[in-house]
């Protein structure tokens, strides 16, 4: 999802009007949802700022707004093989279904990824153990890694 998308859906995901977020960030009158609505149709990009003070009113992460440009299959393929060129990602066919995996080197157990990866899935399994809801999972997903951070104090 390219970040007016995105702007779009936490704004939704709040219940905020465009012009109410737009207002909240300090535009005025006619040019609040105007505004916005060009964030989300992204005739304007949001500078950095701007971006950290809208995740702010949105309770996410900056990263969440930023995520890459995944809205078409093309976009999502490179996505991909950023994350073999990086990190090692493998794609792999394990009895007909696809199925991906890092490089252990990368992976190692106590590597920083390696943490990362496992936190999201004991996350996953709460969910899917009925110990938290969809909401909390979205929640935690959506502030990553702040409420990470807030639990281990």
């Amino acid at each position: 999802m390219a970040i007016g998308q995105r702007i779009k859906f936490f704004r939704n995901r709040k219940g905020f009007t465009q012009k109410q977020l737009g207002e909240m960030l300090g535009f005025h009158g006619k040019s609040s949802d105007v505004r916005m609505a060009q964030y989300e149709s992204e005739a304007r990009i949001p500078k950095q700022a701007l971006i950290k003070e809208m995740a702010d009113r949105l309770e996410v992460d900056t990263k969440a707004l930023t995520v890459p440009n995944i809205d078409n299959y093309l976009g999502l393929m490179h996505t991909f093989f950023a994350l073999e060129d990086m990190y090692g990602l493998t794609i792999e066919d394990h009895d007909g279904n696809i199925c991906f995996s890092f490089d252990p080197a990368i992976t190692e157990p106590h590597s920083t990824l390696n943490d990362y990866l496992k936190t999201w899935l004991r996350q996953k399994n709460k969910l899917e153990h009925g110990e938290i809801t969809k909401e909390q999972y979205d929640e935690w997903r959506y502030k990553y890694p702040a409420l990470e951070t807030l639990q281990k104090k």
